[in-house]
């Protein structure tokens, strides 16, 4: 793991204590998988907004990013709520315990809630926007090209990725196998497509024309 004082590819990891208690927190409570991954999520998120010449604080998105998969982890599988809640919702408590100002608080939740949710964090605060920019570069490759292969080798060196792509689905799958209903909507229905033999999907149209409403 970087030391808390390390740059690398011209981003330096937040040195307050925050950062350090949520790193330590995440290391503690989630896989060595989404710890890499959330760590990479940072660097990658950082990257995008210097292209796009965002503003942003870096603790808020450092913690966004560390939290954001949070709520895949064994004791959130039978809450019976979307993981970003719970994930969500475990970085508000995080934050409130050490009087992080509520519109902090919020620009957190929002990023790591909305993450899955395409074509809307775009549109909102940095912290927002760029905490989804660093989860679909480091899982979907979107924006591949706009991070060099000298920075992409050393975020990957510090937080390597071995097999990410299967392990990461295998992830999502346990995540959210015991809760399919969560998935309505949302890209995590693929998941469990693919995954979980029987999963029927949930479908927007028959849900409408089979409401109980008689016209």
């Amino acid at each position: 793991m970087a030391s808390r004082t390390d740059t690398v590819a011209g981003v330096t990891l937040p040195d307050t204590r925050l950062a350090r208690e949520a790193t330590e927190l995440v290391r503690d409570t989630s896989t060595e998988l989404l710890f890499h991954h959330s760590r990479r999520v940072f660097w990658f998120g950082s990257l995008q907004g210097r292209n796009r010449d965002l503003s942003f604080d870096p603790e808020l998105l450092y913690i966004g990013a560390m939290f954001h998969d949070l709520g895949l982890a064994e004791r959130f599988r039978h809450s019976g709520r979307r993981f970003e809640v719970d994930s969500a919702d475990e970085a508000r408590r995080f934050l409130r315990a050490h009087d992080v100002p509520e519109d902090s608080v919020r620009r957190v939740w929002t990023a790591i809630a909305l993450h899955t949710t395409p074509g809307v964090p775009e549109f909102m605060e940095p912290e927002v926007a760029l905490v989804t920019a660093g989860v679909e570069y480091d899982v979907l490759g979107i924006g591949y090209d706009g991070v060099s292969d000298e920075d992409r080798a050393a975020v990957t060196a510090l937080h390597p990725r071995p097999d990410f792509k299967h392990r990461i689905l295998e992830a999502f799958t346990e995540g959210v196998r015991n809760k399919p209903d969560t998935t309505f909507g949302n890209v995590k229905a693929d998941v469990l497509a693919h995954y979980v033999p029987g999963f029927e999907r949930g479908d927007f149209v028959s849900t409408i024309l089979d409401s109980p409403w008689p016209e």
